[in-house]
């Protein structure tokens, strides 16, 4: 019995399309960039990892550490990794919109490119690319068929090293520094990295190890305010329960786990603002 031809969904042709010919810069030594690609490849991963919830990409910490662990399985020219052009230039591709943060619009609409990581993060909220692209991709078998479309066309000769489903080495090694490493090794790794990066590379690392600073204390305390006691759970994107430096970050370049406690939002901000405190005993003292 003969079975019924698969119907590809409709839309699928059309981004199948898009996805084969992305605008892309041409370098005179090392060819076109293989940003764009990456960066297609780096929101399918992160969708497959229930990181993006709907058509919104928001510029967190695991996004940033999907694209490297893309860019590294699959780029093997010269090109140099950049996450900010990508997620930029992005937006001359007819599903990929930027949205501005407040009092930005101008910024996006008059600028020709934002390099650095740390302009983008001043600029931009989020991208969103289209709702029916969104919906294709949280399909296996759509997803699938147009992850291999991106694979084959830009990244033949390299494809067989790419793997979907495999966490960061990356990160499980910078979870693992936050969570054994002394408060002195840690301030000398940084010093360390900020010798040997540039300041792009240097703002990017400083957002990473932040983001996992802030997933891995509220893990830590079981989602639960150290003072008050107050248990919220939220989405894997949302946390209620914040991750309070004890000694400020831009004194301390501190982001062990010693030097973290979870408290809910409005008790890290009376704490930043020195309206209450820990001694060393584990007692709450407020101001007068």
């Amino acid at each position: 019995m003969n079975k019924e031809p698969i119907v590809p969904p409709e839309g699928l042709d059309k981004y199948s399309r898009y996805f084969k010919k992305l605008k892309r810069g041409v370098s005179k030594h090392l060819g076109k960039a293989p940003h764009k690609p990456v960066m297609l490849l780096t929101v399918i991963r992160s969708i497959r990892k229930n990181e993006i919830p709907d058509n919104r990409i928001f510029i967190t910490p695991e996004l940033l550490l999907n694209f490297r662990e893309t860019w590294n399985q699959l780029v093997d020219t010269g090109h140099t990794e950049n996450f900010a052009l990508p997620f930029f230039h992005m937006r001359s591709e007819p599903f990929w919109q930027l949205v501005a943060k407040p009092g930005m619009e101008i910024g996006i609409t008059r600028s020709g490119s934002i390099k650095s990581f740390k302009n983008l993060q001043e600029t931009v909220a989020f991208a969103q690319i289209d709702p029916e692209l969104f919906l294709l991709l949280q399909q296996p078998q759509t997803c699938e068929y147009l992850e291999a479309q991106l694979l084959q066309q830009y990244f033949y000769n390299s494809q067989s090293n790419y793997r979907h489903n495999r966490d960061s080495v990356e990160e499980s090694q910078l979870e693992y520094q936050i969570r054994y490493s002394s408060g002195q090794e840690y301030r000398e790794n940084l010093l360390f990295l900020k010798s040997q990066l540039d300041e792009n590379r240097y703002q990017e690392e400083l957002f990473i190890r932040g983001g996992l600073f802030k997933r891995s204390i509220p893990k830590i305390y079981d989602h639960r305010c150290c003072i008050s006691g107050m248990r919220i759970m939220a989405t894997p994107n949302i946390q209620m329960i914040d991750a309070c430096h004890i000694h400020p970050f831009s004194l301390s370049n501190d982001d062990t786990v010693r030097n973290g406690i979870a408290l809910s939002p409005t008790l890290h901000r009376g704490f930043d603002h020195g309206l209450i405190s820990i001694t060393a005993d584990y007692k709450v003292k407020f101001r007068p």
